[in-house]
């Protein structure tokens, strides 16, 4: 391996150690009103998209914070030496993407069916360390 190979793959391994991801896939909830709940903590602390998950009435509200435990719990077991506040981890991308539906017929009137799609989707959560603390 040449020097510049091998600083690059270091370079970038020492990129990975800053970053933790959690997927959840297949939720049985429409993608759309994922999203909703997704917006609201895109960019924000960990600590305070714990708290708004937290007291959110919408049922992806409680999906998504156990997602974001996973993730937080995914930091500590690369970076056992530091601490979560500290790090100061924030949600840097949150993606949610349509997974597998389910179709179901609905009885109509006039002997019709109306077919029903059941959606689900698949949700990626990458936390990172805050830039502006470590400036500081």
């Amino acid at each position: 391996m040449g020097v510049r190979k091998r600083q690059m793959a270091e370079r970038l391994k020492e990129e990975k150690s800053k970053i933790a991801f959690a997927k959840l896939n297949n939720c049985p909830t429409s993608p759309r009103k994922m999203r909703l709940v997704a917006d609201i903590i895109r960019g924000k602390k960990v600590e305070d998209a714990l708290s708004i998950l937290k007291f959110s009435s919408k049922e992806a509200a409680g999906r998504l914070e156990k997602l974001v435990l996973s993730a937080i719990a995914n930091w500590q077991a690369k970076n056992e030496d530091s601490d979560v506040v500290e790090a100061g981890l924030i949600i840097k991308e949150i993606r949610v993407d349509g997974g597998t539906m389910l179709k179901r017929l609905r009885p109509a009137p006039q002997g019709r069916a109306h077919r029903i799609r059941k959606r689900s989707n698949h949700v990626t959560l990458v936390l990172g360390e805050s830039k502006m603390l470590k400036d500081n």
